[in-house]
């Protein structure tokens, strides 16, 4: 059934109280820290979707773990210095063949890692060199932590988008090409620094909406921004819209956009807050005639605590994620919690797309 999106005046989204939603599952512990989840969807069986997420400390234990729909460890690989924020994007031409890739932030080394993605897990295809970023900058300034994946439609381009520790008021986020080193190994290319920052807090949060073309991140004190993906747009270098700075309890925190066909679906954003974190939900098609106008128009509430990272999904991952599902970062059990989507669509108001 599909239901039509509600939008809300500025005035009752104001007084939206949260929707409690409890969690289908969570998954194993890490060892220390997690922080940034993603969903891989398996395209041949999606009840055998996989999800990706960091351990974030230090070499030896920092980590990327793999778990399966039922929050099981099925890989661990270690040794990686301080992984931060991790994304997935499908179909980045390798050897002339189309390969699904997760790339994360590695902070103390200041570079991406690159892993092929399938059904048998991570294997690791950095190249040597050529993927280190913020080059030119020093500390806090060239130390990487939230990416997002960015797949352009016209042409397959994959870029990665790459926020830091602290950075300027212009030029905060840095975008890379992702492409063959010409051995078949992944190296990163600079093509443009973007992004205002207000000065307060730190950027982190990122996320794209590759067929609309917008990437979204959290000024964690200020709002969320948005701006154009692709380097080359006519909009490319100004920023088009700010919005979710009313309500917010806490630090603005993972982003994640739930598809729908045609431009719908939302946008949600993590309320970090002990105890109980909240997640504030906006139009991703914006309001009707203004595109980049995203009034709030709901709030959940499913018990995690502290969330940084966050990933949604809206492909059916099988009989208990039936409409997708939206996986956050809980800290006081060191894990990552599931939610399905049908049930954040359908318990109180107003009801969501699913």
């Amino acid at each position: 059934m599909r239901l039509r999106c509600v939008v809300f005046s500025a005035a009752v989204a104001a007084t939206l109280a949260p929707v409690e939603v409890r969690p289908v599952l969570g998954t194993d512990p890490v060892s220390k820290d997690p922080d940034d989840p993603a969903v891989w969807v398996n395209p041949v069986n999606p009840a055998s979707s996989l999800i990706v997420g960091t351990n974030k400390t230090a070499a030896p234990d920092g980590a990327v773990v793999v778990f399966d729909l039922n929050g099981k460890t099925k890989q661990t690989i270690s040794g990686i210095d301080r992984p931060n924020n991790v994304d997935i994007e499908y179909g980045l031409r390798l050897n002339g063949r189309n390969t699904d890739i997760a790339v994360l932030t590695e902070r103390l080394k200041q570079r991406l890692r690159v892993f092929a993605i399938s059904a048998a897990g991570l294997r690791d295809i950095s190249a040597d060199t050529d993927l280190s970023v913020f080059a030119g900058e020093q500390g806090p300034r060239a130390a990487p932590m939230g990416i997002a994946l960015y797949r352009r439609p016209r042409d397959g381009a994959i870029f990665a988008i790459v926020s830091r520790k602290t950075g300027p008021l212009h030029g905060y986020l840095w975008q890379y090409r992702l492409e063959d080193n010409g051995s078949g190994r992944v190296r990163a290319v600079k093509v443009r620094e973007f992004g205002d920052f207000s000065g307060d807090g730190e950027i982190e949060a990122v996320a794209v909406d590759d067929e609309l073309g917008f990437v979204y991140y959290a000024d964690e004190n200020f709002g969320i921004r948005k701006w154009s993906a692709d380097p080359d747009d006519v909009r490319a270098s100004r920023e088009l819209a700010v919005f979710g700075q009313e309500g917010f309890r806490g630090n603005r925190e993972g982003i994640a956009i739930y598809h729908r066909p045609s431009g719908a679906g939302y946008i949600v954003c993590t309320d970090q807050i002990r105890g109980g974190s909240l997640y504030r939900i906006y139009p991703r098609e914006g309001s009707p005639g203004r595109p980049h106008e995203h009034p709030l128009i709901k709030v959940v509430q499913g018990g995690a605590d502290a969330t940084d990272g966050l990933d949604i999904t809206a492909h059916p991952l099988g009989a208990r994620f039936p409409s997708g599902l939206m996986i956050a970062m809980n800290s006081s059990g060191r894990n990552f919690l599931l939610y399905s989507w049908r049930d954040i669509a359908r318990t109180g108001a107003p009801r969501l797309l699913e």
